[in-house]
């Protein structure tokens, strides 16, 4: 069983890594995933074994809140309401310490007001800083430490230090310890502001959906309360409320908020339309197919919050150090007290980079490095139906060099359309009605392009389909047929090179008529492929055309290497062969019968259709678009790693060189808590860049 909540009052990397230890001790718990930067945790359990509740208290016996109802089920607007929440009260407590620690810094420069600068200073340490210290004493009771821990040696010895010299008449540090509580504050306001913006793709899409529905009776219902096989009325300009079919009626549909493709798409009776997504045109009477919970829209959702709860590979260093980080601070804070001491002989000249030591310290920065970059980058991607399904994702896109794409649907429209047509309309209208008998996909190809040239299709009758050959049939007293080509010609010789099926339309036996169907390539594959190979990888397409066919259509778009008669189950061995000769690859395929080729890739990347959009075999999975959109998914993928690099380069790079400062006495403690409060909103801004990278 799995049970997935939300987690008040952390306050670094170190945090979360102590509840994850303790989750993962307690019997009955097989895995338990705590995430910083979403204040959640996912904890998978054996209910024979440990109750939910007695998980639930694993954590408050660790010093923090559960928060009930807040799962992986979402609600609109939940994680912002918390993310606000949390910035309100880290503002509130801000502002307060500010109003004590400002005139204590003043009446510090002024040397003046003593006795005021101990009060105000103490007032601050022990009003708004009093979290601090409760966290610190619910940790050390449990033998556990974390940033909590450092703020409250190093404002707690501030303090006492400074009554200390009050007495003596010596030098005061109230100011210090108050700035400190300051600056933190405020640094976790930012932060909590930052982490609130990272985290809004999720609540954005679920307040997308439709609140109400019309039932075809005229009631206005909830949308929660529709069932399967109820028929409800869409209006233009309102939302369709759940997954379903068209019934009755014309229309267009905005569904940029699922594919990322701003232009609207046609749908007509027998479509398939799908929940959030908004009438533009005619009213639509629609039957719903798929339950509240199971509609596309809430298959993203799964995945996008599956996706950031896991944790990638690369986070698990960082965990490590997280781990073990606050311990090696307050032994470094002590060695840097002792050094000083033998070398001054003088307590004041030693405390001060001790204290320093302590509040620049950041594990914070270190937590927040992956898991931030995480959530911008599945956000976009979400918004321009990109699904990241995993940070593990993200590093197997930096080592690919390889690409093999599936032509059907992916690099073409996936059904054959007429491309050439050599005839008349009342020759047209004759191949029209004879294939408006047939149930043979070329058929459909052809009564497409009569419905476009807005030929009506001829009442044929006597029809018969000639297996291998045909189909034939009698109009007015005459014998019309149409069929593979007997003869050939210049004509048609240059249309089949072209990898086009030719048919060839006969009446008594005489030619009237030629015309050439293909599945096209998209108007994109050209140029996306181009891109590909500016990205740095090689490129090859598969088929289970024949050859000619597969050729053509690969010199259309650029692609030099073709694997063509391929058989689905041959397409993992292709991808195993490319593998073993070094390679490191990328699939791209529809999900379905390229499933095991996409499992054995190095990155599998799915071409979602609406009803297999929640695939297990794609680490990337795409809700449609064409192959531009597989440029945009590994530059996305490309974007957030980078962030994610970038972000541990700062954060390690910080406190390697934040705390030697210190320990130095190169950086007062008011500076270094100020420093410690930037390092960590420096790193959720960076992620935050994911949001204008270009795709």
């Amino acid at each position: 069983m799995k049970t997935t909540f939300k987690i008040e009052g952390m306050h670094c990397a170190s945090c979360a890594v102590n509840i994850e230890h303790a989750l993962k001790s307690t019997p009955g718990v097989t895995d338990a995933n705590v995430n910083y930067a979403l204040a959640n945790a996912a904890v998978e359990f054996d209910p024979a074994r440990v109750e939910e509740m007695a998980v639930h208290g694993v954590v408050v016996k660790e010093g923090y809140k559960v928060r009930m109802g807040s799962g992986m089920e979402h609600h609109e607007g939940e994680d912002h309401m918390a993310h606000g929440g949390e910035s309100r009260s880290a503002l509130r407590w801000a502002v307060i310490a500010l109003a004590f620690g400002v005139p204590t810094m003043a009446l510090a420069m002024m040397d003046t007001g003593r006795i005021f600068q101990a009060i105000l200073g103490t007032a601050a340490v022990l009003g708004p800083g009093m979290g601090f210290h409760r966290a610190t004493l619910a940790g050390l009771k449990r033998f556990r430490a974390n940033m909590d821990t450092l703020i409250t040696l190093g404002t707690l010895t501030a303090v006492t230090f400074s009554w200390w010299q009050f007495a003596r008449g010596g030098d005061l540090y109230f100011e210090t310890a108050a700035i400190i509580v300051s600056f933190i504050l405020l640094g976790r306001y930012f932060e909590a502001r930052s982490k609130g913006r990272a985290s809004s793709a999720i609540s954005k899409l679920v307040g997308l959906g439709a609140k109400t529905a019309h039932l075809v009776s005229g009631a206005e219902v909830a949308v929660e309360s529709l069932k399967v096989g109820d028929q409800v009325i869409v209006k233009p300009g309102e939302k369709v409320p759940l997954d379903g079919r068209v019934l009755d009626g014309d229309s267009s549909l905005d569904e940029s908020m699922l594919t990322g493709e701003s232009l609207p798409v046609s749908k007509r009776v027998g479509d398939i339309v799908y929940g959030a997504t908004v009438n533009q045109q005619g009213a639509l009477t629609v039957e719903v197919t798929k339950a509240s919970g199971d509609t596309v829209l809430a298959q993203i959702v799964r995945l996008m919050e599956e996706a950031q709860q896991k944790k990638a590979p690369i986070q698990k260093l960082a965990d490590h150090i997280s781990s073990v980080f606050v311990p090696i601070v307050i032994g470094i804070s002590a060695l840097t007290f002792i050094v000083w001491f033998l070398i001054t002989h003088d307590v004041q000249a030693s405390l001060i980079p001790a204290v320093a030591v302590l509040v620049i310290a950041c594990p914070c920065a270190m937590g927040l490095a992956t898991p931030t970059a995480i959530l911008v980058g599945t956000g976009r991607g979400a918004t321009e139906g990109i699904l990241i399904k995993s940070g593990e994702a993200l590093e197997r896109n930096r080592s690919i060099d390889a690409i093999l794409l599936d032509k059907t649907g992916t690099l073409t429209a996936g059904k054959p359309v007429v491309t050439d047509y050599l005839g008349d309309d009342a020759s047209l209208a004759i191949a029209a009605g004879l294939e408006s008998k047939s149930e043979h996909p070329l058929a459909r190809a052809i009564l497409a392009y009569a419905r476009e040239k807005n030929v009506v299709p001829s009442d044929v009758s006597e029809f018969r389909s000639v297996t291998g050959q045909g189909v034939e049939g009698v109009l007015n007293g005459m014998r019309v047929a149409l069929g593979k080509p007997s003869e050939t010609s210049v004509e048609i010789e240059r249309l089949q090179e072209a990898g086009k099926t030719v048919v060839i339309l006969s009446v008594d036996g005489k030619f009237v008529a030629t015309m050439a169907i293909a599945d096209v390539a998209k108007d994109t594959s050209k140029a996306a492929v181009a891109e590909l190979r500016s990205l740095g990888l090689e490129v090859a397409m598969i088929t289970g055309d024949n050859r000619r066919t597969a050729e053509a259509i690969a010199r259309q778009i650029g692609i030099d290497r073709v694997e063509a008669d391929v058989m689905p189950d041959r397409k993992l061995a292709l991808v195993k062969e490319w593998q073993s000769a070094g390679k490191k690859v990328a699939f791209v395929g529809d999900g379905i019968n390229d499933a095991p080729a996409l499992m054995q890739a190095d990155l599998g990347i799915a071409i979602g259709t609406g009803t297999d959009i929640a695939i297990e075999a794609g680490q990337i999975v795409l809700v449609g678009g064409g192959p531009e959109k597989v440029v945009a998914s590994i530059k996305l993928a490309r974007a957030t790693y980078r962030a994610i690099i970038q972000n541990l380069f700062w954060a390690f790079g910080y406190n390697i060189a934040a705390i030697p400062l210190a320990a130095f006495g190169l950086l007062n403690p008011g500076i270094a808590s100020a420093a410690m409060a930037f390092s960590s909103i420096s790193v959720v801004l960076n992620s935050l860049r994911i949001r204008r990278a270009r795709l």
